[in-house]
């Protein structure tokens, strides 16, 4: 069969999908882009937030308008599926088919087999491989999924369920697999990797699988995402900084920096608490990158709370940022919060936070001037090279922009010299 698959979400899904398109080919399929082309049409979902579900809701629908033109087998797969299964079957008859959160080889048991409807309790987790796409540098690779913290904003571990780890020997094949592919960068990812380890080996062990995969032969690199700032530890920050291939770059979604929203959000640590944190990594390592995410909008959000928030991220001066209007989901904690902050006024905290940090972005990447820094080069355009730092997590962050006066081979790695850069970027020179 011809398949084409659609993914929508977060890294983990493209990291499922990356399996379950894995194992389609192994079986002897062929992967298409062109949807006129296929037989079966695979669309990967996300319910997170509300602005998740209704991408997702929009692309189901644009594709369930193209199958009347087209003959193929719609099938929808994951979170939204998970959580929505019953009323997505009765409220969309076009799709041919729906299937929870599932092992990708299941998955692809149910599209060869036709199946209709699939939905049980979900299964996050998998011993299988991926195998990354033709010329792609960088790679996923889902080390554990589900979650056990107790965030009040959070509506994952009710359709995700309990947080489950991989085993250490199965990361590691699949990462070996995909560095032998020519994958140069490694990014793991987790609901909390902060926590990876602890199912299934009775304490974290992100410090032992970083020092596992840190061994691994050919020139790679190493990323890690989504470290809860309430459990990351010494030992994981000193694996982080201290390890040759593992990047210096720490993804702490903090979420705030008002004392009052951090605990009602269920966090534990304060924001003095979180300053300290960010004070012993820069310590450690002061070029390092440390990234974070802040919602906005909180139920009990006061002026007051918003203006602390602000003067949390003038001192704390994170080198990335992404902020998030609060989105109430169904059965949190959150959702039953008074005080509700109208969404007005939210998306202004949001344009007011974003300003300050594309003053604070700009000030911080000012310490690369006249550095050398490596850079993974991906592709080019007519004037430059284009690649990414450490400081750069793929289709979140910045760039670095490496001027072309020589021609060189990208999809590797090589030394830049910093000579300018603007809010977000860096750009260089070749270093001979």
């Amino acid at each position: 069969m011809k398949i084409g698959i659609k993914v929508l979400g977060c890294p983990k899904n493209e990291a499922d999908c990356n399996v379950l398109e894995a194992i389609l080919r192994h079986r002897g399929h062929e992967i298409v882009k062109d949807a006129k082309k296929a037989d079966v049409i695979i669309i990967d979902t996300c319910a997170f937030i509300e602005d998740a579900k209704k991408e997702a809701i929009d692309e189901i629908l644009t594709f369930a308008q193209f199958k009347s033109k087209h003959n193929f087998f719609l099938c929808v797969k994951g979170c939204l599926v998970q959580r929505y299964a019953d009323e997505l079957a009765k409220e969309i008859p076009e799709v041919d088919a729906w299937y929870g959160i599932l092992p990708p080889s299941e998955v692809a048991d149910a599209v060869e087999n036709r199946v209709k409807f699939l939905v049980k309790d979900p299964i996050t987790v998998y011993e299988e491989s991926s195998r990354c796409e033709k010329g792609k540098t960088f790679a996923y690779i889902k080390i554990a999924d589900g979650c056990d913290r107790a965030c009040t904003f959070c509506s994952i571990p009710a359709f995700k369920g309990a947080f489950k780890s991989r085993t250490l020997e199965s990361i590691e094949k699949e990462a070996a697999e995909l560095i032998e592919q020519g994958v140069k960068e490694l990014i793991l990812v987790a609901q909390d990797t902060t926590a990876y380890g602890v199912d299934l080996y009775g304490k974290p062990s992100l410090p032992t699988l970083l020092e596992r995969l840190n061994k691994l032969e050919k020139d790679f690199t190493i990323r890690v995402m989504y470290l809860h700032p309430d459990h990351l530890t010494d030992e994981i920050i000193e694996a982080m900084l201290g390890l040759e291939k593992v990047l210096p770059y720490l993804d702490i979604p903090v979420q705030h920096g008002s004392d009052k929203i951090l605990k009602r959000m269920g966090r534990t640590k304060t924001a003095e608490q979180l300053l300290e944190l960010i004070e012993k990594i820069r310590k450690i390592n002061p070029d390092s990158a440390i990234r974070t995410s802040i919602i906005v909008g909180f139920p009990g959000e006061t002026d007051e709370d918003f203006e602390q928030l602000l003067n949390f991220l003038q001192e704390a001066k994170f080198d990335r940022l992404g902020c998030f209007i609060y989105s109430e989901e169904e059965g949190t904690v959150a959702s039953q919060f008074p005080e509700k902050v109208p969404h007005e006024v939210a998306s202004q905290r949001q344009e007011e936070v974003m300003l300050l940090q594309s003053e604070i972005s700009e000030e911080r990447l000012k310490r690369f001037l006249n550095k050398k820094l490596r850079i993974l080069v991906e592709s080019s355009n007519k004037n430059y090279y284009i690649g990414r730092s450490h400081l750069d997590a793929p289709e979140i962050d910045g760039v670095v922009l490496v001027e072309k006066t020589k021609r060189i081979k990208p999809k590797d790695f090589y030394t830049v010299l910093i000579t300018s850069t603007t809010e977000y970027d860096l750009k260089g020179v070749l270093v001979e």
